[in-house]
């Protein structure tokens, strides 16, 4: 994409705003969902009985308040008390280790041009696969879930250290751990029926589809329809101007110049949502306990190579769009840069950023134990996340970087239309 860089305010009409968007593509398309669907939804996402010991939803991880994240580098899930930076550990119910990648946030899933999920792309859109979709669960997954948005939205209610909970605390956690999960009477099933005894949902399921048992997956259609409708972030300066309504600023319209243009970020963040929805290999500082199944004592990352087995994919992972994200730092997969700033100048050098990386950049809770730092002491870890790197180094000034976040700042639209429930028809405490 070229864009002609303005030499003024007044130089910068909207019919060059209007030929930007030709080269975006076509404007993205989301899905509409029933209005009904849409309201069980959020009731269902706000509502800790999906949790195995009732005590955390699905906004406790991704709350509006928080941009749709949970506001922290690396989140505490099961044993852990308060929302955001006051989320501590309780005490009485410590966690086993810290939950290993940064909580993605959830602006404009409900578009159709987003089918991979999760940092290292596990759970995606696969025509090739029964029932359209390929998850970890392989043959084991269940049919009935109407998008790859519906399945993974539903994937942390059987992680211990999210949602579960631990060994023997209760029934979901027990299931879990003997690997009962979509089996009959497996995980899934218990918490369905966790749902199905309390009246107002049985009502309101009645109502969208009569004669149906709630089964796992339809909590997960509905909860999926509201992510939907409940987070389109598309209306934004950006894209006002880009709509020939509105004119950009002038500093955010020289970084709008830059971005496109000579500091190559779109080469990854491209298109209206500033995302090729593939997968890159940044040199991004790994903290915290590592991506590893239960039974590995390792704590590398190693991203998108846990799912293809590709060497060519070590420590990629997928391109996040930039919508709202002013609003949802920490940054990167592990959540290591706290300050939007800090995780740019990283894409000017990578290697040498995460090379001189301090833990001090992210955002921790107090977590006894936890060897935060273990990954980035180990010289030939880095040295191996170094030599993944995909970016070229990039010189930009101070100037150009402050031009970049102006740009950025355009990219804003924290639209919420439900908010926040005032109850549950659980009656468990909602998450404000």
């Amino acid at each position: 994409m070229r864009i002609q860089v303005a030499t003024s305010a007044v130089g910068i009409c909207l019919t060059l705003s209007v030929a930007q968007a030709q080269d975006l593509g076509p404007q993205p398309e989301f899905v509409e969902p029933d209005l009904s669907s849409v309201e069980l939804g959020q009731l269902l996402f706000y509502d800790p009985i999906l949790s195995g010991n009732k005590n955390i939803s699905c906004a406790t991880c991704h709350h509006p308040k928080l941009g749709t994240s949970d506001g922290l580098s690396l989140g505490v899930g099961e044993g852990g008390a308060g929302l955001g930076g006051k989320r501590k550990l309780a005490q009485d119910n410590t966690p086993e280790q810290r939950i290993p990648r940064n909580s993605p946030a959830m602006w404009n899933l409900g578009a159709l041009e987003f089918t991979t999920f999760f940092h290292d792309g596990r759970l995606e859109a696969d025509p090739s696969q029964p029932n359209g979709i390929r998850t970890p669960l392989g043959t084991h997954m269940r049919p009935g879930f109407k998008s790859a948005l519906a399945a993974q939205a539903m994937f942390p209610v059987l992680s211990p250290d999210e949602m579960a909970g631990h060994y023997s605390e209760n029934e979901v956690s027990k299931a879990v751990r003997l690997g009962l999960l979509t089996q009959e009477g497996g995980a899934w099933d218990l918490i369905a029926a966790r749902v199905a005894v309390i009246p107002e949902y049985e009502k309101r399921f009645e109502e969208i589809a009569p004669g149906e048992d709630i089964t796992f997956t339809a909590i997960a259609n509905v909860i999926a329809d509201f992510i939907a409708f409940e987070w389109r972030a598309d209306n934004s300066l950006f894209d006002r101007a880009m709509r020939g309504e509105e004119r950009m600023p002038e500093q955010a319209q020289l970084g709008m110049e830059l971005f496109y243009g000579d500091a190559a970020c779109s080469t990854c963040h491209s298109g209206w949502f500033q995302t090729d929805h593939s997968f890159h290999s940044i040199a991004m500082p790994q903290i915290g306990p590592g991506k590893a199944a239960r039974f590995e004592n390792h704590v590398r990352d190693d991203g998108r190579l846990r799912v293809t087995g590709d060497a060519k994919d070590a420590f990629a992972f997928r391109t996040p769009s930039l919508r709202n994200v002013t609003l949802t730092a920490p940054y990167g997969h592990s959540g290591a840069y706290t300050r939007l700033e800090d995780v740019v100048r990283h894409h000017l050098d990578p290697v040498a950023a995460m090379r001189s990386y301090s833990i001090e950049k992210a955002d921790l809770p107090e977590f006894s134990g936890a060897e935060d730092q273990k990954a980035m002491l180990d010289p030939q870890h880095v040295e191996a996340i170094a030599a993944s790197n995909d970016l070229a180094l990039i010189r930009l000034n101070d100037e150009e970087v402050d031009a970049i976040l102006s740009f950025l700042n355009t990219l804003e639209d924290p639209a919420v239309r439900l908010g926040v429930p005032e109850a549950v028809p659980s009656g468990l405490p909602v998450d404000r």
